[in-house]
């Protein structure tokens, strides 16, 4: 006997397709109760669906079609037929014309007033579909912006704004003030937001200003400016940075704080005198970054333990190692978070203050009054800490008050710049720190990159070549699946989020031997390796065979190193 799926509710649904237990169901429709959220959303939150299971489900539970934007073409025109006010409040996103019928993907659609809403507004009959929430949302977020800047920019097409790079005048400033300069840049920074950005570049040349950004560590230009309008955006930039507008012959450096999209954002400002004028740099500190714990760093289950117990040793060194823009940051006051406790005395010395860390006390190097790593370093030491993060180590005089302070009973964190574990050693010892004081001090060094991953809508599997096994150190016998981006309208050409690998180098007795004698960088790689150590290289490579990034990432992480 058949069943008629269509009379039962989404729960059910979920029960009968062996998605979930009757008892998850019980235990996320009382948090419905407590919360009013969507049933969907609660058993999506806790990690028992995937969204695809939700979207299925409701398409069996209400009848209407699903559609994965992922894959579906947009036209901007058809998408902005609404105000964005009205898709935001309604998750909503027109995707299509037929029949003279809009075709609007929802996540609920039986929302009877977003559909009047759109109704009314558009004067069109709307038919709903189905979609996950994430992709709508992006989608909302991408085609917005893009209109928003297009609008701004046609405003600069009919010449609003034209300033020669020329000292500004107390009414020209006023002007840069206001609009439309101030919804080109206030366009340009939530664009940047909205596609996840690290960094804004404004950069001027002969004939044009680039606006870059960088996704996923790549640059991408998203716009080409009129050259004579350099000055107000970089006089705009200035205001809001506090920084010094008439001072055009040095770099400065600003900061500011902002809301977008609901989120807390740091804005650290940068500029620099160029042949063209000055170019600005904006880096986008987003505060939720500090929700991170370690389990979320990207961790294998071995470096998780080893790291936890370094990380609660009672005194030591530890570094964290890599380029700039590996994540070591991160790394660093993630660890802060979790060994901040109400009995232990926790000071650091940054250069910059990044996040505000409650119940840490920060230091901001200051050059220009005198109060560098080094003197704060010494002044810190007067302060009975307990815990000391240091920025980075940066000279000799830094490395070695850090290293004793490690050896008489703190625990020390700091970064350094080499390209990986063992080469931190060398680095310490060249700065003129003592081979048996580092031996003695340093109890674990980790060097991480981040890797870009794939887009698991898009990510396409190929079949392996030789040279790709060679790449990956493959046997002829070992069977593996490889894929390659592809590039869909969630993802960023084929990539989407990063993860970070890391090479834990845990100080035991053998290495505090070599060291000792000042054995070279592979004599102490070897020994870590023999004693469990994954290499970058070695953890880049385990990504892709796991399906989660590509041979061009094992290249370009793996082997520049």
């Amino acid at each position: 006997m058949s069943t008629n799926i269509t009379n039962y509710k989404l729960g059910d649904i979920l029960v009968y397709a062996g998605k979930i237990s009757f008892k998850q169901l019980e235990l996320a429709m009382e948090e419905q109760k407590q919360t009013s959220d969507k049933l969907g959303e609660i058993l999506i939150e806790k990690g028992w669906v995937t969204e695809n299971e939700v979207v299925e489900a409701l398409e069996r539970q209400l009848g209407f079609q699903s559609v994965d934007l992922s894959k579906h073409q947009i036209d901007l025109d058809i998408v902005t037929t609404i105000p964005e006010s009205i898709a935001r409040k309604y998750n909503i996103i027109p995707i299509g014309i037929e029949d003279g019928k809009l075709i609007v993907a929802m996540d609920n659609p039986l929302n009877i007033i977003a559909k009047d809403d759109v109704k009314l507004y558009t004067k069109k009959e709307i038919i709903p579909v189905i979609a996950r929430k994430s992709d709508i949302i992006n989608l909302i977020d991408r085609y917005f912006s893009s209109k928003s800047t297009k609008e701004v920019l046609e405003e600069f097409d009919i010449g609003e704004i034209s300033f020669g790079y020329n000292e500004l005048d107390t009414e020209e400033v006023a002007e840069v003030t206001s609009a439309p300069i101030v919804r080109l840049l206030n366009s340009i920074i939530e664009q940047a937001a909205r596609s996840k950005a690290s960094d804004i570049h404004i950069e001027p040349y002969s004939e044009e200003i680039r606006v870059r950004i960088r996704v996923d560590g790549d640059l991408r230009s998203i716009m080409s400016l009129p050259r004579n309008n350099l000055s107000p955006i970089i006089t705009r930039i200035k205001i809001i940075g506090k920084m010094n507008i008439a001072e055009k012959r040095v770099p400065q450096d600003g900061r500011v704080e902002t809301k977008i999209g609901g989120r807390d954002i740091d804005l650290r400002i940068s500029t620099l005198p160029t042949v063209y004028g000055e170019k600005a740099v904006i880096r986008l500190l987003n505060k939720d970054t500090l929700s991170f714990t370690k389990e979320s760093l990207g961790f294998t289950k071995r470096n998780l333990d080893l790291f936890n117990r370094i990380l609660h040793q009672p005194y030591g060194m530890i570094l964290v190692t890599g380029p700039t823009g590996s994540g070591k940051t991160t790394t660093l006051y993630t660890a802060l978070k979790d060994i901040n406790t109400i009995d232990k005395n926790i000071i650091t010395v940054e250069d910059p203050v990044e996040y505000r860390l409650g119940g840490v006390n920060q230091v901001q190097v200051n050059v220009k009054s005198g109060l560098t790593f080094a003197s704060g370093l010494r002044s810190i030491l007067r302060q009975d800490p307990d815990i000391i993060m240091i920025g980075e180590i940066r000279d000799g005089e830094t490395a070695e008050i850090a290293v004793r302070a490690a050896i008489t009973g703190h625990l020390v964190l700091s970064t350094l710049h080499t390209n990986d574990s063992p080469s931190s050693i060398a680095r310490l010892i060249d700065m003129g720190v003592e081979s048996y004081l580092v031996s003695s001090a340093v109890i674990g060094i980790m060097s991480q990159r981040l890797v870009k991953l794939l887009c698991p809508e898009c990510k396409e599997a190929y079949e392996i070549s030789e040279k790709d096994r060679r790449i990956l150190n493959l046997n002829n016998d070992e069977e593996v699946i490889i894929y390659k981006p592809k590039g869909c309208n969630t993802c960023n050409q084929g990539y989407k989020g990063r993860k970070a690998v890391h090479e834990l180098m845990a100080i035991d007795d053998e290495l505090r031997k070599l060291i000792d004698i000042n054995a070279n960088v592979d004599e102490i790689r070897n020994s870590a390796v023999k004693s469990g150590m994954t290499t970058l290289t070695q953890g880049v490579i385990n990504l892709a065979i796991q399906g989660e990034t590509s041979i061009e990432e094992v290249l370009r992480v793996g082997f520049t190193l």
